[in-house]
């Protein structure tokens, strides 16, 4: 069996002549630029209108792909506990042993930069102390 086109799939016998099953995959064109100056007057303003330029002279800015009037405030919040519903059933939760594990390596983490910190710092207290005395005795000398 030989290697078609893509390295990594192999070439199956329904395959004849190198021809490909798969449809030629071209780019689709960009979308054309729509400004408010090329749009009639009953359309819907278009999502990068500047503001004061939608119809009556409120903010043109819309969703795309919205039509039609919005949804009331409660069917927005409906919909919206539905997606955080949804959205939490996707959320890989962590094992009680994984949760232990990371607290205790917390706890360690905090106490160990506690000593640390504590330690630079009645270091540079004492090397202040210190310094603060030699400075003294000097001028004091003189």
């Amino acid at each position: 069996m030989g290697l078609s086109k893509r390295e990594d799939e192999p070439m199956t016998s329904s395959r004849k002549g190198g021809e490909d099953d798969e449809p030629e995959m071209t780019p689709a064109p960009p979308p054309e630029h729509i400004s408010s100056s090329n749009v009639s007057a009953g359309a819907p303003a278009p999502r990068g209108a500047r503001f004061g330029e939608g119809p009556e002279g409120r903010g043109a800015r819309r969703e795309r792909g919205v039509t039609g009037a919005r949804a009331g405030f409660f069917d927005r919040i409906g919909q919206f506990i539905h997606d955080v519903r949804a959205e939490m059933k996707r959320v890989s939760w962590p094992t009680a042993t994984e949760v232990k594990n990371t607290t205790i390596i917390t706890i360690i983490a905090v106490i160990f930069f506690a000593i640390y910190l504590f330690v630079v710092d009645r270091g540079l207290t004492f090397l202040i102390t210190q310094l603060e005395k030699l400075v003294g005795w000097l001028l004091g000398a003189v």
